[in-house]
């Protein structure tokens, strides 16, 4: 393999004046830097990445923590959002030539510390973490290195780009008042996650907004634990539809409880959309555009988190101030045929 050496060798100057050809250093007379270019050329000489890093503090590296790629390996879409979260970034990047260093923890949050210690021993020009769902975090500093946190959050202040669930719910159940149904239950996830509490406040936003009630009635979770989870939700289902007046729609915490809702509806002879109509949220299309009918629910924009937290990134690798405030990423409600127009 050629080094600078040979290149100066052959050119008839010296090193320093090849090093001043490669990285643009000083002036060089033309016909010298067309020997250089020549020589380099016809030697194949090809700069070490690792002492332009060394001159110039750039190394064109971005460190990704995540769990996508260990998580669903039990072939379940677990690891999804994550998925596209990371594929988005890593486009972003690619059109701006920066590489993507990918680490995945492996399920175990423990690691995230000495893997954040990696990317800055590699000189990683900044990182960016990408969690599995709408949560708080705690991660260590990156002292000189800029962060950035994407579907999650923490209390020190980081840039974060996360989901808007609260404007996402109250867009869908805005779509179902115009559609004009009124007794509008909600199956809710389990109150831990984030985004049960922003999305049930988004779903009485829209009845408030429109003059409807909040029947606690409607409310009911969707989610027990896992031994008892097929036959609660089953008994909440009777408990909706045994009401004086039962809903017309049941807006579910995310598609996944709506195909659940779907199966126990078949089960007891009820059709969808034309005896009770069924939304869900996420927009996971493995499931809302295979279910028949296929789904009305709202499309939770991942890509748009992943390509914002990775613009946000180069922003502040450039030197832009920072904006704490985390910046909330909407997505469309996808209507589809298991709802019907009143």
């Amino acid at each position: 393999m050629a080094t600078i050496y040979d290149v100066a060798k052959k050119a008839c100057v010296s090193p320093k004046t090849v090093s001043r050809v490669i990285n643009g250093e000083a002036p060089v007379g033309p016909r010298t830097r067309e020997a250089v270019e020549a020589a380099i050329h016809q030697l194949g000489y090809r700069p070490s990445n690792a002492a332009r890093m060394m001159r110039s503090s750039r190394s064109g590296l971005v460190g990704l923590i995540t769990g996508a790629i260990s998580r669903g390996t039990d072939g379940q879409p677990q690891g999804l959002p994550d998925l596209l979260i990371v594929q988005a970034i890593q486009k972003v990047m690619a059109e701006t030539g920066m590489t993507l260093m990918i680490a995945d923890t492996g399920g175990r949050d423990e690691k995230v510390p000495d893997l954040v210690a990696t990317f800055a021993q590699h000189q990683v020009e900044g990182l960016l973490y990408v969690a599995g769902s709408h949560r708080q975090v705690d991660l260590p500093r990156t002292e000189g290195v800029p962060l950035v946190l994407a579907n999650c959050y923490d209390l020190d202040g980081r840039v974060a780009v996360v989901p808007d669930d609260r404007a996402g719910q109250r867009a869908l159940v805005e779509r179902l008042i115009a559609a004009g149904h009124h007794r509008i239950a909600y199956l809710t996830l389990p109150h831990e996650m984030i985004a049960a509490g922003l999305r049930g406040q988004g779903y009485r936003e829209a009845l408030e907004a429109a003059g409807i009630a909040c029947d606690p009635a409607l409310i009911a979770p969707g989610y027990a634990d896992e031994n008892g989870e097929v036959t609660r939700l089953s008994a909440v289902l009777d408990r909706l539809l045994a009401l004086p007046v039962p809903p017309s729609v049941i807006c579910c915490g995310n598609d996944e409880l709506a195909m659940r809702v779907y199966g126990i509806l078949r089960a007891r002879g009820l059709k969808v959309p034309e005896q009770i109509s069924v939304a869900g949220y996420d927009d996971h299309r493995v499931i809302s555009e295979t279910l028949y009918p296929p789904l009305t629910t709202v499309e939770l924009n991942y890509r748009g988190i992943g390509e914002t937290a990775a613009r946000r990134l180069l922003a502040l690798i450039r030197g832009e101030r920072e904006q704490h405030a985390p910046e909330l990423i909407s997505g469309p409600v996808r209507w589809r045929a298991s709802v019907t127009e009143h």
